[in-house]
């Protein structure tokens, strides 16, 4: 959750300006730097650490370039998308995955609405999950 939190505000910072996408990057590496201190923390060794990282930079960004297509074609390739990367379901969307759809799109509209400042102050508001849920 932490990681598609972090995809849809990264997808927020596209549509900024070179200036305010500075902001995009900063996050973006102190995101992985905190990985990365997670990662040792838990007593991973120093030589794995950095193919570890790498590893999850990867697959970020294979789950970001998935999620970007999907939104292309609409909510249930979304659903499509989140089943495969996160449920593990390849394919068909599975019922959370059609609610975690909407709760992202859900997200980007919320994000729309708040600006760079409160961004640049660390304060981002995401919508209550509960709605969303699949009936």
């Amino acid at each position: 959750m932490i990681v598609l939190h972090a995809y849809v505000f990264f997808y927020r910072m596209k549509s900024e300006t070179a200036e305010n996408r500075e902001l995009s990057q900063a996050v973006f590496g102190r995101f992985f730097q905190d990985m990365d201190d997670s990662l040792r923390e838990q007593g991973v060794g120093d030589l794995s650490v950095p193919k570890k990282i790498k590893k999850m930079a990867q697959s970020f960004y294979g789950h970001a370039e998935a999620y970007d297509k999907a939104r292309d074609q609409g909510v249930e390739a979304l659903a499509i998308a989140l089943s495969r990367n996160i449920y593990g379901e390849e394919s068909k969307p599975c019922p959370e995955a059609a609610g975690l759809a909407r709760y992202i799109l859900a997200c980007d509209e919320k994000l729309k609405l708040q600006s760079m400042e409160d961004f640049s102050k660390g304060e981002l508001n995401f919508p209550e999950i509960g709605p969303f849920q699949a009936h």
